[in-house]
């Protein structure tokens, strides 16, 4: 680790962190916290995934669903208007929606080997995004001055590594430029993300094996077809099944790093909130 003891921590001229975990449980609305203060950079590994690697991809989706009305079709032609994608920070639905959920075309669902394409595109895309971690490190330092630095990852950041491999690129080279910080969420949390996600299901990214398993599972156990599948049910049915899958490959990244607890995090509203709280990890490691 970057910061073996927590005094190392204190006396650390520049704090460089990557916080990991399912998401909701306050990675994005702690780095806003720190990112506020106007002396930590915040690096978002969905925004540079949906910007630098998949804005293209975005972009075409969009103009691809544009073309389909005549009137935009004409507009889109003759250069009259443009598209573009608003993602920012807190919003990641252009990405998500590209990402998209298989099953039904009526129902707004992609073929399962268009979905099986696009999620090769993000796994690409995020293993790229978490490389560039380390660029990311030095320009915030030597372009913008930043005293501090935070890697606000997305949730599937286990799927594309392998944590029990003390040879794994990425995480080799993460962890000897930033301390790794899982936020980890008790049975009560676990199941408000459910119950939030059941609501309002959003496009997952999941890892290979575990989709095509679950996906040919969906279909013989419901006896039916992919373009029968509606896609926000499948979604939902898998959800709490991610949630498990995830839970050892975060506990064996976190062998790479330390632990807090999402009540942790909750009560870090401040830098020095926030400095105790990994003071307080790293002595307990």
């Amino acid at each position: 680790m970057i910061y073996q003891t927590a005094q190392d921590w204190r006396d650390a001229p520049r704090k460089k962190v990557l916080l990991f975990g399912m998401s909701g449980l306050g990675k994005t609305h702690v780095s806003n916290m720190l990112r506020d203060t106007g002396e930590w950079f915040h690096y978002s590994v969905d925004y540079r995934i949906g910007t630098r690697y998949m804005g293209e991809f975005i972009v075409d989706n969009f103009k691809r669903e544009a073309m389909r009305q005549p009137f935009l079709r004409e507009l889109l032609i003759s250069d009259s208007i443009y598209i573009a994608s608003n993602l920012t920070f807190n919003n990641l639905a252009p990405l998500s929606t590209y990402l998209g959920k298989p099953g039904d075309p009526d129902k707004g669902g992609l073929s399962f080997e268009e979905y099986k394409r696009r999620q090769t595109q993000h796994l690409e895309a995020e293993q790229s995004a978490l490389f560039d971690t380390i660029r990311f490190i030095d320009r915030a330092d030597d372009l913008y001055g930043y005293a501090h630095f935070v890697c606000d990852s997305g949730g599937s950041i286990c799927e594309v590594v392998d944590p029990s491999d003390p040879n794994d690129p990425i995480l080799k080279a993460l962890s000897e430029n930033l301390l790794l910080v899982w936020i980890k969420g008790s049975e009560d949390h676990r199941a408000e993300l459910v119950r939030r996600f059941d609501k309002a299901p959003k496009p997952i990214y999941y890892q290979p094996d575990f989709l095509e398993a679950k996906w040919a599972a969906y279909l013989i156990d419901n006896n039916m077809l992919e373009g029968d599948v509606d896609p926000d049910r499948f979604i939902r049915h898998t959800y709490a099944e991610v949630i498990a899958h995830r839970q050892p490959r975060y506990a064996a990244m976190a062998d790479w790093g330390i632990t807090v607890t999402a009540e942790d995090v909750a009560k870090a509203t401040t830098p020095k909130a926030f400095d105790a709280m990994i003071t307080t990890a790293l002595e307990a490691r």
